[in-house]
């Protein structure tokens, strides 16, 4: 990667800068690409790991492992500014990828579908930038490559692990192709939502399909119970409460003739807040098994709360809006409904230590509208420079 300069060499001005600024942002974008090529899933992350942790000792960054496929790289700076954390997710997900750039994904079934490359290469630039320029820090910077975003809990491993000790406030981002580059959000609250997920089974009695009188039919125990849960949201909940019920699987593989014994469905659900996270949970269990006792089939239900709702602290919220509006301007903020009903394991953090997070626009107009978790996604590289400069500004350090 880059070699180190002396204290000398970051009182560069601007211009005698911008080589050594193209040179970090080429190696990203270049490292970007790499590790797009080389997916990991959550817990898996061991190459990806190595590849870090070899270009930060190239750095001279200091880095401990955490969590296992987890880094923790710190620049210690001698002034009294607050001791801040900077975020990247480094795992993949179980997608195959069909996009035909040169860097798709070699792993079968693995691909980089939501960015977390791009942020891992994003955060590494911002890493190496700051080390050039460690005599401007005014205080601490700890940066997290944190393995299993994607459900996998891997925040909460890396607190245990003792990656916030000493850190006082915390920011990270996330890539949304759902906003046009040049726009993000970044509010004081609530931006994305809390999950979880259950597990539904409907035991009934099989049998000939000519004699359904015979038998108690998990199938139409199973089709009534997706319509019924849908009242959980149009009837259940007050409408300024934002909540998404979702069942997204029905196993009950039979025979043309057969009616099975059991349906299994799983499904997940969003909400803003924990607290109405075990408000639905119960509403679930309660017209699950009402719509079971109707059809005469027996029901179970299991819920698996996951991640918290990632709520922004105001004052690390409006110290991120600032980093945004100098980089992308006065006019900066998107215009989408928060919180998105998405969910992120950097939550954890917040409920930690203070800190934000921000949804940062990659729509360009040119092939990077794809949604997140689309096989067809890739992450947009003109992310990169600026927000090198918005985690750089965060850090207190300008960027050529």
């Amino acid at each position: 990667m880059i070699p180190q300069q002396s204290a000398n060499d970051s009182a560069m001005n601007s211009t005698e800068n911008r080589p050594l600024w193209n040179e970090i942002i080429h190696q990203a974008t270049t490292f970007r690409r790499t590790l797009h090529q080389h997916p990991e899933l959550s817990w898996e992350e061991r190459e990806t790991a190595d590849r870090i942790r070899t270009a930060l000792s190239a750095a001279a960054i200091d880095w401990r492992p955490c969590a296992t496929t987890g880094t923790v790289a710190t620049i210690t700076a001698t002034g009294g500014a607050p001791h801040i954390a900077l975020r990247a997710d480094i795992d993949a997900l179980p997608l195959q990828e069909s996009g035909q750039q040169a860097w798709c994904s070699r792993n079968r079934q693995v691909m980089h579908a939501c960015g977390h490359d791009g942020h891992t290469a994003t955060l590494l630039a911002t890493a190496l930038w700051l080390k050039q320029h460690q005599d401007q820090l005014p205080g601490t910077v700890t940066f997290l490559f944190q393995p299993a975003e994607e459900g996998g809990h891997g925040a909460e491993k890396m607190i245990a692990d003792g990656a916030l000790n000493g850190v006082e406030r915390i920011f990270g981002w996330h890539n949304w192709p759902a906003l046009p580059f040049g726009k993000a959000v970044a509010p004081a609250g609530a931006i994305m939502a809390a999950n979880g997920s259950f597990e539904i089974t409907l035991t009934g009695r099989g049998g000939h399909s000519s004699q359904p009188e015979a038998c108690r039919d998990p199938i139409l125990a199973a089709s009534a119970t997706v319509l019924a849960l849908q009242q959980i949201v149009a009837r259940r909940l007050p409408p300024q409460q934002a909540a998404v019920v979702s069942v997204t699987s029905i196993d009950g593989i039979s025979n043309a003739t057969i009616i099975p014994e059991k349906v299994k469905m799983r499904g997940s659900l969003r909400v803003i807040s924990g607290h109405l996270r075990s408000e639905v949970e119960q509403l679930i269990t309660t017209i699950v098994h009402a719509t079971a006792s109707s059809y005469g089939v027996e029901a179970e239900v299991s819920h698996q709360p996951h991640y918290e709702a990632t709520v922004n602290h105001p004052a690390a919220a409006e110290q991120l809006a600032e980093a945004l509006s100098r980089e992308f301007g006065p006019s900066w903020q998107g215009e989408i409904p928060l919180p998105i009903m998405g969910s992120e394991d950097f939550s954890a953090y917040l409920q930690q230590i203070p800190g934000a997070f921000a949804l940062i626009g990659s729509d360009d107009g040119e092939e990077h509208a794809y949604p997140c978790h689309s096989s067809h996604y890739d992450f947009n590289d003109r992310l990169i420079a600026p927000a090198v400069r918005i985690l750089s500004q965060l850090a207190g350090v300008q960027c050529h």
